[in-house]
């Protein structure tokens, strides 16, 4: 019942932009920690953002350019991606634990229902 769609992949030269967007059904935002994960071919997925009511969270490979949000009257927790890169190509996923809205979310593995994932890539 509870289901997490990521979606706004695509294909972007470097230095465009791009706006994931995760949609939660089956339970309420406020109620849960969201993580976006992503993972390149052939690596280790990496978690790259968090937010909680107590605020966002974000990995050193992430800190320029990315920005994550959260609606909660859409129920969707959203990542602007800005002056993309080439590395940052890759699956974007995004993840939810359920948590206190009054702690700040960590930036591990440890969160337990999953999205299926969306594409980014960004080459010329």
């Amino acid at each position: 019942q509870l289901q997490l769609v990521e979606s706004g992949g695509g294909l972007v030269q470097p230095g465009g932009s791009l706006r994931l967007s995760c949609a939660a059904s089956g339970f309420t935002l406020d109620d849960y920690h969201i993580g976006w994960f992503r993972q390149a071919t052939g690596k280790e997925r990496e978690v790259i953002s968090c937010i909680s009511g107590a605020g966002p969270s974000y990995a050193d490979s992430v800190k320029d350019g990315f920005t994550i949000s959260r609606d909660n009257t859409k129920n969707t927790v959203y990542l602007q991606m800005n002056s993309l890169k080439p590395e940052d190509t890759g699956i974007y996923y995004c993840a939810a634990v359920r948590r206190s809205r009054l702690l700040r979310c960590v930036l591990n593995d440890r969160y337990i229902y999953w999205g299926q994932g969306t594409q980014v890539t960004v080459s010329s």
